[in-house]
């Protein structure tokens, strides 16, 4: 599972950007399947992040927000079911699922300040961990420049220019941080840790289960100079935010050619996709949603509708493009039918995510089952036609017709009162669900 952090749908080439280089995304992309109407299964990091581990809402799990709760140790994830099953597994990049320490201040909780929402990797079915709480510089990510450093980033930094540490360590066990081979980029340095774990684990003849979550280009956002130099018709903010990402994309491209020199690659499925829509406002922050309204922090499409493709040569023809509703909580289901293994006890709780395979090998050209979002007051329904939205808990209700307007342009709740009728009986009877989880229900 690869995932970029703020990445917007239209910052990637096979989404149409001809500026932002992304070589090794766009032929992984065209030699997998696109996956046009992608979703995260909210606007913002931490809640995504649940969801790809557990094929439930956030809301379910006390994961409202960035920096709010974290992951349950009742909760079923992927981690733990793939590891009994004799699956390597690994976490690498940003974890914003709980704190990684007790004992230090790290990050925005680490510490006897967030001591209960402890949760690291490694009490969560990982065995490998090369970890942070949350965000960091994405380059030279343990440094800021000395002062008050800008937050959306700053030029890297030179040798000799005044630095001190940026507060956030990456952490491969308990009270254990990494000291070693931190300076550069910070995806490169994400990899050079995925690389060796690949190694060992096709080496010793065991499946693996590789979570890469990197923090580009979320802010601070910096670039290499080599890799700003390639913008450097831009100003400083674009320049680290394009940069950044082309550095991300070398990475992607040494994945993928990590798999084929294993001789693994054929039989590996692999997913990209990003954790939310763009940060900042449109025409102020570099980041693109495309054609969509909204970005990060909104339910309106450009807010969770996000890159993706899947990649799995042995089982997926290349060069397809699916454009039927797919969220992030559909991992657990699909990785779980995909290597054939059933966990009786998710039958008695409530699933939000469902396995693709059905859509991915062209049997069904429908999701079926709408998508419920919530984030603060606002709440969505988004079903393969229609989008049922409320920006203050159901004062108000707006309703889209996807397939004809995927932009959001025009409002049709007042032409359409049954389905409006129809769709907020169903959002406020699985809003209640959620509730009901939260509270513990399920376990």
């Amino acid at each position: 599972l690869v995932m970029a952090d703020d990445l917007g749908w239209g910052d990637v080439g096979f989404n149409g950007n001809r500026v932002i280089r992304t070589p090794n995304l766009d032929a992984w992309a065209a030699a997998g399947v696109r996956l046009t109407r992608f979703y995260s299964a909210a606007p913002v990091c931490s809640p995504t992040r649940a969801s790809c581990l557990t094929g439930r809402h956030p809301f379910r799990q006390g994961i409202y927000s960035a920096n709010v709760g974290h992951l349950r140790p009742q909760e079923i994830n992927l981690a733990e079911v793939l590891r009994r099953h004799g699956y390597a597994t690994g976490h690498f990049g940003k974890w914003h699922l709980g704190t990684l320490t007790r004992e230090v201040r790290d990050s925005n909780r680490g510490g006897p300040r967030g001591i209960e929402h402890y949760a690291p990797p490694w009490e969560r079915g990982f065995e490998t961990c090369f970890s942070t709480e949350a965000k960091v510089p994405t380059w030279d990510p343990m440094v800021k420049p000395a002062g008050k450093a800008p937050s959306q980033g700053w030029a890297a930094l030179k040798p000799g220019d005044p630095r001190e540490p940026y507060g956030t360590r990456y952490w491969t066990g308990p009270e254990t941080p990494a000291t070693e081979n931190l300076d550069g980029d910070d995806s490169r340095i994400i990899m050079d840790r995925v690389v060796p774990f690949l190694e060992r684990a096709v080496a010793a003849d065991k499946p693996f289960f590789a979570v890469v979550w990197f923090h580009t280009p979320h802010l601070p956002v910096v670039a290499g100079p080599s890799y700003a130099a390639m913008y450097e018709a831009y100003d400083l903010y674009t320049r680290n935010y394009y940069g950044a990402i082309t550095a991300m994309d070398e990475q992607v491209g040494r994945l993928r050619r990590t798999l084929q020199r294993l001789g693994v690659e054929r039989r590996t499925l692999v997913f990209f996709c990003s954790d939310n829509g763009p940060e900042g406002r449109a025409g102020k922050a570099p980041g693109s949603a495309g054609p969509y309204r909204g970005r990060k922090r909104s339910l309106y499409e450009g807010g969770v509708r996000v890159p993706a493709f899947v990649a799995w040569p042995d089982r997926l023809p290349a060069g397809r493009t699916i454009d039927v509703p797919c969220v992030t909580s559909d991992y657990l289901p699909t990785i779980l039918e995909a290597v054939g293994l059933r966990v009786p006890e998710l039958a008695s709780r409530p699933m939000d995510g469902l396995s693709l395979w059905p859509i991915l090998e062209g049997r069904v050209t429908e999701r079926g089952r709408p998508i419920g979002f919530q984030h603060g007051a606002q709440r969505s329904l988004t079903g393969d036609r229609w989008k049922l939205y409320t920006p203050d808990k159901g004062r108000n209700w707006e309703l889209y017709d996807l397939k004809a307007d995927p932009a959001e342009s025009r409002n049709v709740a007042a032409e359409h009162p049954d389905v409006v009728r129809r769709l907020r009986s169903v959002l406020e009877e699985w809003v209640a669900s959620c509730k009901a989880s939260d509270e513990g229900r399920d376990y």
